[in-house]
């Protein structure tokens, strides 16, 4: 749908099935003004591009009693207990009279006219709207669900099989309201993430304090958070501290300290102290509201095996017609078998044919995980990329911030001239001082701490992967790797050794020198973090073959890196175009390739691999723009749980589409021989749609 388009988008209550779905978008499409549509199941809303009123679209989807609202109208709550909803009520006084007319059968017989009134009844209070639908669709030519349903009703009624077809409407009516359950079920995923932030804020304005719809609050306004209150709105800490839980968002256990500078997010909870925050996005732009939008963008995506099951139903359902024609009618006309026998094995192809099993099969389970997921603090930004993560073999780590804290120590600070301690860290600090490096801010850090008072710098260039230089009182200075002075480092060996030590180490050695020889130099470490260890073994058992961190940092320090986490392989001194040809040449050897970083860095080898996971998503949303899945939190504690989910939602994917397959297809080796009847049909059909269902939801249960 082009961006250019005028596009209105809308929620939808009452979208019961896929079928209903389509249905309700081909209706949408005839309307003359309306240019293209795109209608989101999983999260029960429609973009219109071009003009068309509410009432025009709840005509396009009357038949299913859709409801529509626009996309930032607060929906009406609608608990309405299961006996009270008007289908189910139809359903049960149609079970009533099926339920009299099986007496009535036993007591009078089931061609009297009592019995097959009682019957007829049935089928009509349970099935007018089915068949309202199945013969305008049968008119149409157009054969979904509610066609078949309609045919094999109406054919057991002409063959005097009235009991069946009653049968058949109700479990229909049944299998219709299950359905319904479930994806209501799998679509509270997101609903829950909706209810997370509270429509209302404490506002202070001067010296009062009001009470304000999150809608009219504006950036920059003091939001007042007592202990025990949620967050309704993103913002700075202004005044205050205490504990923040920010599981909502970033799925992290713990609750996080925050004072005035911090940033916090809407939907997390204040525990202790009482804050005032300051507003800094609008209610559409904070970080709850973007995951709940690009969740549903997710849902809406079709996965690789939702395509095909898709493509495969298109031609599934008129060849299910076909071969329900050929049973009615071949064997009457080439072995002189029974018309009403035959007919009635045709119809109970009918039903048992109903792809209904088939085409929820995969879109159940892509929704519930996805909304699993978010509500675990990572955010999977569609089907494709969930499906790709579960056919990971190799993992590409970045070192800093990844696996390491990404906040690196000076350590070491030698001198190798005339200048002492203080002179080495003075200048190379006031160099680094004009850096973005992470390693300068390590420098600057302990020059301050030291209380150091940086110089003068003038005529300051940064050398991209190697160092920087300046002029520091009147002398130029250089700072950055060994290969930075080669010439030095080969006529003295003894400086070669004391670096090397410090790099097998892990440390990583920035050298200061000149032009006259190397001043000294400062060792740097980034500390690995805690949890690494345990959850690079988790991926192995996971089923990753490989683990492999890219690093610009030198080949002893990865090293050192490298064998404390048990990483399969280690590609040290890499620039950022090392990097990409790393992700190129792994996805040519192994096909499958993560790439983990921090989102900003690495954006090229981020988006060249198979799948590319940013960390720390809550606080950038370049996390969430560019990468394919983000960790809401600033660690890896939930990589093997996305790892695990994806890998079980294909494994569910695999089994709803054989079993729907396979029961399809052992039910019609049954109706050949007339084992199988029509009610046994429907009930076979019904059977497979709830255990595809149930299967999916197991799902929401995924945990970490």
């Amino acid at each position: 749908m082009s961006e250019t388009q005028d596009q209105h988008i809308y929620k939808l209550q009452n979208l019961s099935c896929t079928s209903c779905a389509a249905k309700f978008e081909k209706n949408i499409r005839e309307i003359p003004t309306v240019e293209d549509v795109k209608l989101n199941f999983g999260a029960s809303k429609i973009t219109i591009a071009g003009q068309a009123s509410i009432e025009q679209l709840e005509q396009a989807g009357s038949f299913d009693g859709i409801l529509v609202y626009p996309e930032h109208q607060r929906l009406p709550e609608t608990k309405e207990p299961f006996w009270k909803q008007r289908a189910n009520q139809t359903t049960m006084v149609s079970l009533f009279f099926l339920i009299l007319g099986y007496i009535s059968s036993l007591q009078i017989g089931e061609e009297e006219v009592i019995t097959i009134g009682l019957f007829g009844l049935a089928i009509l209070t349970g099935g007018l709207s089915l068949f309202k639908e199945g013969l305008k669709n049968l008119i149409k030519f157009q054969f979904d669900m509610t066609t078949l349903m309609t045919i094999a009703v109406i054919g057991a009624a002409v063959i005097g099989e009235w009991g069946e077809g009653a049968v058949v409407v109700f479990l229909f009516a049944i299998s219709e309201a299950l359905e319904t359950y479930s994806m209501d079920k799998a679509r509270n995923s997101i609903r829950s993430l909706m209810d997370i932030a509270p429509n209302t804020a404490t506002i202070k304005r001067g010296t009062q304090e009001f009470e304000v719809d999150v809608e009219d609050i504006q950036v920059g306004d003091i939001m007042i958070i007592k202990p025990g209150q949620k967050l309704a709105m993103d913002g700075v800490v202004a005044k205050g501290n205490s504990s923040i839980n920010q599981a909502a968002i970033t799925g992290e256990s713990l609750p996080v300290h925050k004072s005035a500078g911090d940033e916090v997010f809407a939907g997390t909870l204040n525990e202790e102290g009482a804050l005032e925050v300051r507003i800094t996005k609008r209610t559409e732009d904070t970080t709850i509201a973007k995951i709940i939008h690009l969740v549903e963008e997710a849902q809406a995506e079709r996965a690789p095996s939702q395509q095909f099951v898709d493509k495969f139903a298109k031609y599934y359902t008129p060849a299910i017609l076909i071969i329900s024609l050929l049973v009615a009618v071949l064997p009457p006309l080439l072995i002189n078998g029974e018309w009403n026998e035959w007919i009635y094995r045709g119809l109970a192809v009918l039903v048992v044919g109903c792809p209904c099993a088939l085409v929820i099969s995969t879109p159940v389970a892509i929704v519930t995980a996805i909304g699993n997921a978010a509500r675990n603090g990572v955010l999977i930004k569609g089907g494709i990329h969930l499906e790709e993560t579960g056919r990971l073999k190799v993992i590409a780590f970045d070192k800093t911030g990844t696996l390491t804290h990404g906040t690196p120590e000076v350590t070491n600070i030698v001198s190798l001239s005339t200048m002492t301690e203080k002179e080495v860290l003075k200048t190379a600090a006031s160099i680094e001082n004009l850096s973005q490096h992470p390693l300068a801010a390590a420098v600057l850090r302990k020059a301050q701490s030291s209380n150091i008072i940086l110089a003068e710098v003038e005529n300051f260039q940064s050398m991209t992967g190697k160092g920087a230089k300046a002029e520091v009182d009147g002398q130029l200075y250089y700072i950055g790797s060994p290969h930075l002075f080669t010439a030095e480092l080969e006529r003295s060996p003894e400086i070669s050794a004391g670096i090397e030590a410090l790099q097998a180490d892990g440390k990583t050695v920035m050298l200061l020198g000149s032009h006259t020889g190397i001043k000294g130099y400062i060792a740097v470490e980034d500390q690995v973090r805690s949890a690494s260890s345990t959850i690079i073994q988790k991926l192995y058992d996971l089923g990753i073959q490989k683990t492999i961190m890219l690093t610009g940092d030198n080949k002893l320090a990865a090293t050192s890196i490298g064998n404390k986490l048990h990483l399969t392989e280690v590609r040290s001194d890499l620039m950022p175009e090392d990097k990409l040809d790393a992700i190129k040449s792994l996805r040519k050897q192994f096909g499958k390739v993560a790439m983990i970083g921090d989102g900003v860095n690495d954006a090229p080898a981020l988006a060249t691999s198979t799948v590319g996971i940013a960390m720390g998503g809550a606080g950038t949303d370049t996390a969430l723009e560019t990468a394919d899945i983000a960790l809401m939190a600033d660690d890896l504690d939930k990589l093997p749980y996305t790892i695990g989910l994806s890998r079980k939602t294909l494994k569910i994917i695999f089994q709803n589409v054989a079993f729907a397959l396979g029961l399809k297809l052992l039910a019609l080796l049954l109706i050949i021989p007339g084992w199988l009847t029509l009610w046994m049909a429907i009930f076979a059909d019904m059977g497979a749609t709830l255990i595809v269902v149930l299967n999916s939801l197991r799902l929401m249960k995924t945990k970490y």
